[in-house]
């Protein structure tokens, strides 16, 4: 399997460490992907900043190739799901692809639906990344907020070079519930994406169209 990278900052340079032999293409703003040269990949992986993925989104569109994409702070458009439908391609959009984000995910949304018995719950995450990290709240606190399912508050900070720690709090008068994910290598949001490219090409079970990473690992789960 072929694997083409657009964007070179610290995580798309991690996928291109990582891919090595299986490394087909590297794409950036000098080197911009073409329809053409996509076209020679089995898949795409992409890491850039959100307001660069309207000035490729139509190139990878065109391509027809699957695409993992590991962009925060852009708003998609709401035909996206049909346009990559009608290329008979597979996407996956990820705030996160830390593959142990997924076992947090399944922990959230059982917290969220038991905290019915708990007297007059308060909810609060908190995330914390790098300085040069411009989204705020992240994509994966916004990702927690939708898997508890119950009024939280969500603060930020960004500090030094963290690759990202997010941190839900349950807390009534009498005790304190935390739950805490801390990336501790950047290489984790790597792995994730590549082995989700994996999947895009080769689980038969997939259908065309724009998923969800937890789609993709639930759908590997019960298979």
């Amino acid at each position: 399997m072929k694997i083409s990278v657009i964007g070179t900052g610290k995580t798309g340079r991690k996928v291109v460490e990582l891919l090595g032999g299986r490394l087909l293409h590297t794409f950036d703003e000098k080197v911009p992907p073409t329809v053409e040269k996509l076209k020679q990949a089995d898949a795409v992986i992409i890491f850039v900043p959100g307001e660069a993925v309207s000035e490729i989104l139509d190139i990878v569109i065109e391509s027809g190739i699957p695409a993992a994409w590991g962009s925060t702070g852009f708003n998609w458009p709401s035909n996206l799901n049909a346009s990559v439908k009608a290329q008979q391609s597979k996407w996956v959009l990820a705030h996160n692809f830390s593959l142990g984000m997924n076992l947090i995910r399944k922990a959230i949304e059982s917290m969220g639906k038991g905290s019915g018995v708990l007297n007059n719950p308060d909810f609060h995450i908190h995330e914390v990344h790098h300085i040069h990290k411009k989204d705020a709240p992240s994509g994966t606190a916004l990702s927690w907020e939708k898997w508890l399912n119950q009024p939280v508050e969500i603060t930020s900070a960004r500090e030094g070079d963290i690759n990202g720690i997010h941190e839900l709090t349950i807390k009534t008068k009498t005790e304190k519930i935390t739950l805490t994910h801390d990336a501790l290598d950047r290489s984790i949001f790597a792995e994730g994406a590549i082995w989700a490219a994996e999947q895009l090409v080769s689980n038969q079970h997939l259908k065309f169209g724009v998923h969800t990473f937890g789609e993709l690992f639930d759908l590997t789960l019960n298979a």
